[in-house]
């Protein structure tokens, strides 16, 4: 004996339910009544009782009948709910997309990217997870992450890095700075000052790309003091403990006792994406998407044509 029961012996079994008349069931499945017939009576068979009772005066269900109806509609409409949350899944619109981000991303585009995605897709958990670049690396490759955006992000297997934006480095001064009433100052003119930075262990390449900027001028900073985040090395430089350089966006946070300066310099610093390279959530997709948009904007409307600086 057969025991397997397929969907569509549900779906034939609910109509005859609906209407308690073999014949109205095939025409409202599209069918003719003797096939029909048939099936109902293998379902009959594999479950071992009968789910009609059939008399010369109409079709009714059996207790047995009774039961499994309800239980075949949940069946069904279960099956739909999971099929749909299924094809959200599939195109992002449902699910967990967990977003790392260095903290000088913040002072980009990326929060007009959050918000945007967060109104469209209400139904995706996102969750943010503020990290060094060099903390983002090992939570991309474990999944923890399902996308990083890193400062100067360093290529890595099993990684894909995507440059997203590339930002001229600004000068971070005390506002009674020398060289405060420059509209632009060169890397050189710094050469003897103290620098304040993060250290080299939270992003080796953002590091290194600072650095580079002063030695193609002939030399190399003098590092006196080591902050964690942008905010924090601000206020260092206005207590007076040194100068900086740092991104472009980082111009945005304005502070008192501090003046930006344009930096006359080749060298550059890079917002990047960082993912899997073979991603499997579609929700990082529409996520980038979105990022994609508003980052390109903000590369068109870049610090360097945007007239005078925050605190200049």
């Amino acid at each position: 004996m057969n025991r397997e029961i397929e969907l569509r012996h549900l779906r034939y079994f609910l109509a005859v339910c609906d209407t308690l008349h073999f014949g109205k069931a095939a025409e409202k499945l599209g069918m003719a009544q003797p096939p029909l017939s048939q099936q109902i009576k293998n379902l009959e068979c594999n479950l071992g009782y009968a789910l009609f009772d059939r008399t010369t005066r109409g079709v009714r269900l059996t207790r047995v009948g009774q039961f499994f109806s309800q239980r075949a509609r949940v069946t069904l409409a279960r099956l739909a709910d999971d099929s749909e949350m299924a094809r959200r899944l599939g195109s992002g619109q449902e699910g967990v997309l967990t977003v790392g981000f260095s903290g000088s991303t913040m002072f980009t585009a990326l929060p007009k990217a959050i918000e945007e995605y967060r109104r469209m897709n209400p139904d995706v958990d996102l969750r943010l997870r503020e990290l060094v670049t060099a903390a983002q690396i090992p939570s991309l490759l474990d999944g923890t992450l399902d996308l990083g955006f890193l400062r100067d992000g360093e290529a890595r297997e099993g990684l894909t890095i995507q440059p997203i934006l590339r930002e001229p480095f600004v000068a971070v001064l005390p506002s009674r700075h020398k060289l405060g009433r420059k509209a632009a100052i060169s890397p050189a003119e710094l050469k003897d000052e103290p620098f304040v930075l993060f250290s080299r262990a939270m992003g080796t390449l953002a590091y290194d790309r600072t650095v580079a900027c002063c030695e193609a001028e002939g030399f190399r900073p003098n590092f006196v003091q080591d902050a964690p985040q942008w905010p924090t090395v601000l206020r260092l430089v206005a207590a007076g403990l040194g100068v900086s350089l740092a991104p472009a966006c980082v111009a945005s946070l304005a502070m008192p006792g501090v003046v930006f300066k344009r930096v006359r310099s080749r060298h550059w610093t890079s917002v990047d994406i960082g993912m899997k390279a073979k991603p499997d959530n579609a929700a990082a997709t529409v996520f980038l998407k979105i990022a994609g948009k508003y980052f390109s904007m903000a590369g068109r409307a870049s610090v360097n044509a945007a007239g005078k600086l925050p605190g200049s």
